[in-house]
Formats: structure tokens, C-alpha cells, sequence
């Protein structure tokens, strides 16, 4: 009786313009069965880069983030032969040998259909520990055809499956923000998306939460996750999230002012 074959994994790169990127990303992937890159139409070398890897390429016009990994699930499934499991990760994402042996060995496990990955995330070149980048569990392990992502949810999504996630040992390696630039143009877009949110639920600032609310989101990055200890580098990144909390208060107040 032949032995039977242990599950496929497909590892999958959601790109735009990550030409940067996306080599070192995909040299991290080598162990798994299939690498493919869902390509939201870029202008630069993406495309060209990854095939030169080995990778193959799809190009999926990009609605949102929770649209985007739906997709590429679907085209798992669809794939031939076709992919048992997914494991998801970015450009700016590297995958260990420690992790990638880890997911080999949970793919047998059927407790579970969606993994949750650590991550070691490197801001402004130091890997950050405190403030809530660590462990920053991210769910990026999922058994296809059991498991998908809220299309509700454009933004930081929310996957949907039954069951418990399981969280994984190993950390994948993420090349956050390399500067203070890139991270307040991340933060600015991030802002505006949730006050719309709120904005949508029908919540309105009140005059004390220009002031509470950044207070406690610098209480919660410094003290309650630890953002003390990275020195100075974690006082910073408190600060810089707590003035974002007020950034997103302000977003808010001037829909609300528009809206009237």
C-alpha cells in the first residue's frame, strides 16, 4: 500500500509594488510546494521578479485586503493538483526554517484550521518586543476550503472558520516600518479608515475624548504591553500611537462636521 501524501501547501504573497521586497520573500518560501504571488497590478518590477523566482503569478485587480486573500484561497482550492493548506505571508515578511518545519508538522494535525503565526517586527530597524509588536499573533495558516476571511472587515481582517485558532511557536520575521516616514503615512491611512468606521456605527467624539482617549492608548502601548522595554525606542512608538488615537478623534469630529 503506497504511503499516503503528506498535505500540500501552497505559500502565498499578497503584492503591489514590492519589488523591493519580494525576492527575499520568496527565497524564504522555497521549502513550500507551490509559491504564488497574487499581484494587485504593479508598475514596477514585481511581477518580472517573482517569475524569475520560480513563482507563479496571478493578477487580481485589488478591492480590499479581506477580498484580496479570499481570492487567492479560491485559486489554492482551484490550483492542480490543489492546495491542502495556505500559508500567507507579505513582502516585507521573511519565513524561518524553524517555522516552516513547524507548519509542516501542524498540516497533519486536524484540530485545528487556522493557525495563528508570532511575529518579530523590526521598527525603524530594531526589533520591537514591547507595546504590543510581541508576540502580534496574526492568523496566516489556513486548512483551504474550512477557513476565509470577513468581507466585512476591508481592513485588518478577521478570519471566519469554526473551532479554536492554534498559535504556532516560531516567528516569521517582519521588516515593519523602516523609517519614521513610512510609518506616518501608514498610520494617517489606517486613522481615516477606522474613523469611518466609527463614523458608521454612529459614534461622535465627546470633548473629553481629544484628551482620554490618546492617554490611554500611551498608558496601554507603555505600561500594559511593556512598550518600556525598548528604552526610548518604545517610549516613542507609545507616543507616536497615542498622538494617532488623537488623530483618529479629529478624523472623526470633521465627518461629523460634514455630515451636518
Amino acid at each position: 500500500m503506497a504511503a499516503a501524501q503528506p498535505p500540500r501547501i501552497a505559500a502565498i504573497v499578497l503584492t503591489f509594488n514590492e519589488a523591493r521586497h519580494i525576492s527575499e520573500c520568496l527565497d524564504s518560501l522555497r521549502w513550500a510546494d507551490d509559491r504564488v504571488v497574487v499581484d494587485s497590478i504593479s508598475t514596477d518590477d514585481t511581477q518580472a521578479l517573482a517569475s524569475a523566482a520560480g513563482a507563479a503569478m496571478v493578477a487580481n485587480p485589488f478591492e480590499n485586503y479581506a477580498q484580496q486573500r479570499n481570492f487567492a484561497l479560491a485559486h489554492a482550492g482551484a490550483m492542480l493538483p490543489p492546495a491542502d493548506w495556505v500559508f500567507f505571508l507579505d513582502a516585507d515578511e521573511r519565513c524561518s526554517p524553524e517555522l516552516a518545519s513547524e507548519l509542516r508538522e501542524v498540516a497533519t494535525d486536524p484540530s485545528h484550521d487556522v493557525w495563528a503565526v508570532p511575529r518579530h517586527n523590526y521598527l525603524f530597524g530594531k526589533l520591537t518586543l514591547g507595546a504590543g509588536w510581541y508576540p502580534d499573533f496574526q492568523a496566516r495558516f489556513f486548512r483551504v476550503g474550512a477557513a476565509d476571511f470577513d468581507p466585512v472587515r476591508e481592513v485588518h481582517e478577521v478570519a471566519r472558520f469554526k473551532g479554536e485558532m492554534g498559535r504556532l511557536r516560531a516567528p516569521l520575521t517582519h521588516f515593519n516600518y523602516e523609517d519614521v516616514a513610512q510609518f506616518h503615512t501608514k498610520q494617517k491611512r489606517y486613522s481615516e479608515y477606522d474613523a469611518g468606521i466609527l463614523f458608521k456605527q454612529g459614534v461622535r467624539p465627546r470633548p473629553w475624548t481629544y484628551f482620554m482617549q490618546p492617554l490611554r492608548e500611551f498608558w496601554r502601548r507603555f505600561v500594559t504591553l511593556k512598550g518600556w522595554r525598548d528604552g526610548l525606542h518604545g517610549l516613542h512608538l507609545s507616543a507616536l500611537m497615542a498622538w494617532y488615537r488623537f488623530d483618529q478623534t479629529r478624523r472623526l469630529a470633521r465627518r461629523w462636521r460634514e455630515a451636518n
